[in-house]
């Protein structure tokens, strides 16, 4: 197996660790980064599935073994349905692969994760005014005794810038090891010069 496919998967696994409370500080997650990236360069059905599986399997492990929550909460669905755009944004953009694209497009998936769901959250949390200012709430300060949602959405952001320089610089150094090496260049002029005729045996 080639270094440019086994390496995402190592991160991924790595990613999975992370996820454990405790690992990172608090809404500092490397989620959106690996997932897009993951997504960006896996080729084939692995790009279009393990990525998000992983996030599916160990949100799920978490609600069962650490937050005594429902499997199949109704937030982690609104969750998946979210990152599974992540997926098809990755794979439309690697289409045409370049470093720009991979920044590109987790900012924006990171944003588009933090509007919609916090806009998710306005929609059904009965404590939020179904009006713009309990919108705005919603986008912002979010709800009385948690930290504000624009706090959230910063540190989305930064981890995100953060974890995709990672994954990028980890790709770009797999690219440079597994490139082969340039063969060396030939002068022309030794090239074209004939090979010296052998001097004549004396009588």
């Amino acid at each position: 197996m080639e270094r440019k496919t086994w390496l995402p998967l190592v991160l991924m696994l790595v990613f999975a660790a992370s996820r454990w409370p405790g690992m990172l500080p608090q809404n500092f997650s490397a989620a959106h980064a690996l997932l897009f990236c993951a997504a960006f360069w896996l080729p084939g059905w692995m790009g279009w599935v393990l990525p998000l599986a992983t996030i599916i399997v160990t949100d799920i492990l978490l609600n069962l073994f650490h937050y005594n929550m429902p499997v199949l909460d109704p937030r982690l669905v609104t969750n998946w349905m979210i990152l599974a755009l992540f997926v098809v944004l990755a794979k439309w953009l690697a289409k045409r692969r370049s470093y720009g694209r991979v920044f590109l497009g987790t900012l924006v998936g990171a944003l588009l994760f933090y509007l919609v769901s916090n806009t998710v959250s306005w929609m059904v949390n009965p404590v939020y005014a179904k009006t713009i200012a309990g919108w705005v709430q919603a986008l912002t300060v979010g709800l009385p005794g948690f930290p504000p949602t624009w706090l959230f959405g910063l540190k989305s952001l930064l981890g995100t810038g953060l974890f995709t320089g990672l994954f990028a610089g980890a790709m770009k150094w797999s690219e440079a090891v597994d490139a082969p090496e340039p063969e060396p260049e030939i002068e022309d002029d030794e090239e074209l010069e004939p090979p010296p005729e052998p001097s004549p045996e004396p009588a």
